[in-house]
């Protein structure tokens, strides 16, 4: 914004100069029709809408991200800032509230009594939540073990009711201390210490220390691995192209940011609307094609499907200005029309993963608004469009967090796959932290790795400019939902969205929770199929026919029905046993017109021929 001055007297003296904004000059000079208007509080400078920053601010903060102390927690997974706002928060109103004190003292006077008391009587013990199996060892129930594994689940309720339901503490800052208490227990949890776990103290005296011996030389071999950017001890099993990734395909289409692959068919025909699988750029896309055995992109192809996968580039420092625009028209869009040349005359079955079902979604509502046919229908595997409930992750997401990422990735133009990593450990920190670190340096044991854990290890990294415009557009403003994001200049609605649309939540999604996955039902018009299946964000979508464990639940919804809310879909929805992979491909087949012969493999004419075998180059790039 920029300023005037203006005499508002007949002396220049200091009361009669005003400063006064170029619009509020604009608005004097407007005819008096719109003199009601230019009142209005939201058009004043100190009121209602924020100003811009300034072309100088952008350029002193550029220089003051440069200037900043490169080892600044560079790998910090809460900005320091927000983590410290959130203990004053919460400690100055559980300071101001002597009730909540006091109810706090009652309720663990309760727990020790309840504890200590009930002598032999298991119903009295402290149970701890049924995810927790630190505890389930038998050796645990003996003394002095049991009174010791007691004493830390009292610990961990009266932390977990102490940093809940505070008066006067905001929802977000109750979160992170609450968070942060379970950080902080599960650290110093009895089992993470020989001198505390009966189960490390009998390995310790079974092997005299051996253990222990082998425990430090892992630490030593892991912290040279990490220094070097290695992956861990056993990925070196699962080697991309040769026994993961190897389902048979050409790289026909390759940009700055994608390599489209269209795999080989493996029956005499095929449906005649190919089906393009668009992966989440924040992981690798073999996910969808791990071994044989539980590659969803192998099952399509067997089910006599003409497959499509987008490759993702994993960035670099040179493309820190690729935002959300250029992964939908280099990623999404630029396949599409591959398809379309390669296949003429064919919609697409399009299928989008977590945040790569979020841009399918943007894209698919663009295409709509414009009358484009080219979809023949959507699925979405864990991927969300209203992002009011995002789960345990919108505990790294506000303002001052947001913020403090841009200056981050200010330096190298992305954001680390080691950062991304390290948050979604600290989301499940007993799971992913402290009990492998029992296994690997107590134990002295080293875990397997399978091919969704050797694929959990090759991250990637994110541009800085997408990154931002994801994090500020869709979690804090939630503009998809709202129908404020915009493609080619204009705002999308997804009720613009009028294709058939199969819609996949996992009942232990952290990333994604499908309740949150659950709410595109109120913001389409079009018939929706949903599914919840069993597991979380990877193992629930990674779910292929034949295990024993496996389940979901399935009910259609078409416009004009009564729309269940999410536990009334839970309660009204029976669960049917096996994978929901049989499920969608009846509904792919049920969604498609007819078998045609196999189409060629690329369409070098149009300028796409073959250029390398499946899984192309830009899946390698570490």
């Amino acid at each position: 914004m920029s300023w005037r001055k203006t005499r508002t007297g007949g002396k220049c003296a200091n009361r009669g100069i005003a400063f006064i904004p170029e619009s509020d000059l604009a608005t004097r000079n407007r005819p008096l029709a719109h003199a009601a208007g230019s009142r209005e509080r939201g058009n004043s400078p100190w009121l209602g809408r924020d100003s811009a920053p300034s072309s100088a601010f952008h350029a002193l903060q550029q220089l003051e991200r440069q200037l900043a102390p490169s080892g600044l927690v560079p790998d910090a997974a809460v900005a320091p800032a927000t983590a410290v706002g959130a203990f004053a928060d919460w400690w100055v109103h559980l300071l101001a509230s002597p009730a909540k004190q006091w109810e706090l003292a009652q309720y663990g006077l309760e727990q020790w009594a309840c504890a200590w008391g009930g002598g032999t009587d298991p119903s009295s013990e402290i149970q701890p939540i049924p995810q927790d199996k630190r505890f389930a060892d038998p050796a645990w129930q003996a003394p002095p073990y049991c009174w010791i594994a007691q004493s830390f689940l009292i610990y961990e309720q009266w932390w977990q009711r102490a940093t809940t339901a505070v008066p006067g503490v905001t929802r977000h800052h109750e979160a992170m201390a609450s968070f942060a208490a379970r950080q902080w227990l599960d650290m110093v949890a009895p089992s993470n210490f020989v001198s505390t776990n009966p189960l490390v103290q009998q390995r310790t005296l079974r092997e005299g220390g051996a253990n222990l011996l082998r425990g430090a030389a892992h630490v030593l071999e892991d912290a040279w691995r990490n220094a070097a950017d290695l992956p861990p001890v056993g990925a070196e099993a699962f080697e991309v192209g040769r026994n993961v990734a190897i389902t048979p395909g050409q790289v026909v289409l390759r940009n700055r940011l994608i390599e489209l692959i269209q795999y080989t068919p493996t029956t005499r025909t095929v449906h005649a609307e190919p089906v393009l699988i668009v992966p989440a750029w924040i992981m690798k896309y073999y996910v969808l094609d791990l071994s044989p055995s539980n590659s969803m992109i192998k099952y399509l192809v067997d089910q006599g499907f003409t497959v499509f996968a987008i490759s993702w580039k994993n960035p670099d420092s040179e493309d820190r200005e690729l935002g959300m625009d250029d992964y939908a028209e280099l990623g999404v869009r630029s396949a599409l029309r591959a398809i379309r040349s390669i296949v003429p005359g064919s919609q697409v079955h399009a299928a989008g993963y977590c945040l790569g079902g979020t841009l399918l979604s943007i894209v698919a509502a663009g295409l709509g608004r414009h009358n484009d046919d080219t979809l023949r229908s959507m699925t979405l595997m864990a991927a969300q469009t209203d992002f009011t409930d995002p789960g345990e992750l919108a505990l790294f997401i506000d303002e001052g967090q947001v913020a403090f990422l841009e200056g981050l990735m200010a330096r190298r133009g992305y954001l680390d796959r080691r950062q991304m990593a390290g948050t979604f450990q600290m989301l499940r920190s007993n799971d992913l932290i402290w009990s492998h670190r029992v296994t690997n340096q107590l134990l002295g044991e080293r875990r397997t790795l399978t091919d969704l854990m050797a694929w959990n290890a090759d991250g990637t990294r994110l541009p800085s400019r997408m990154h931002s415009e994801y994090l500020r557009g869709l979690f804090l403003n939630n503009a998809l939902a709202r129908g404020e994001w915009t493609v080619d200049g204009g705002p999308v609605n997804l009720r613009d969205i009028h294709v058939p649309i199969f819609n996949v939540g996992t009942v232990q999604d952290h990333v994604a929770p499908w309740r949150s996955v659950y709410k595109l039902h109120a913001l389409t018009d079009t018939e929706q199929t949903f599914v919840l299946t069993a597991g979380g964000h990877n193992v629930g979508i990674v779910n292929p026919p034949g295990s024993a464990l496996s389940s979901y639940r399935l009910r259609q919804w078409r416009h004009g029905e009564r729309l269940l809310g999410p536990d009334e879909w839970l309660a009204q929805t029976p669960s049917t046993a096996g994978s929901w992979w049989s499920a969608w491909g009846d509904w792919l087949k049920q969604h498609s017109t007819r078998s045609v012969r196999p189409p060629h493999v690329g369409a070098p004419e149009a300028g796409l021929a073959p250029l390398e075998a499946a899984p192309g180059s830009y899946v390698r790039v570490r």
